[in-house]
């Protein structure tokens, strides 16, 4: 299970993951745009038999499901102890000058052992057409 976010600041710390700023679209004056700093923040709940290193990456997709920034990682999954929720990864990924050559919806893809699984969508959007003036 994949619960994610992008967001200005996150922190994991003592088994919580403190999350500021959710958002899940920019405006941009122009395109190609680019973006400084945002943060992909979210957790990971692995299943039983998931224990030791996980290997994973993440793809930020254009409209046209092209990737335009990628994250690779891993993570250490814990055995499960009997009558204990799930082990799971906060993950907190801060992606530094992301250029967005479109305006459009861009789509996270998580490859993880298990497969493939989409996360949020975070949409680009010409400030110049929503400006009448």
């Amino acid at each position: 299970m994949l619960q994610a976010f992008f967001c200005d600041n996150a922190a994991a710390d003592g088994g919580k993951l403190h999350i500021h700023g959710i958002f899940n679209e920019l405006m941009a004056e122009g395109f190609p745009a680019r973006q400084e700093r945002l943060v992909l923040c979210g957790v990971i709940e692995w299943h039983d038999k998931a224990a030791g290193r996980q290997e994973f990456s993440v793809d930020l997709l254009d409209p046209g499901d092209q990737s335009v920034y990628t994250v690779e990682g891993h993570t250490d999954v814990h055995a499960v102890i009997s009558g204990r929720p799930p082990p799971r990864t906060h993950l907190v990924l801060p992606l530094e000058n992301v250029v967005f050559p479109v305006a459009g919806r861009y789509r996270t893809r998580f490859r993880l052992a298990e497969g493939e699984i989409f996360g949020p969508d975070l949409y680009l959007s010409d400030a110049r057409e929503l400006d009448p003036t």
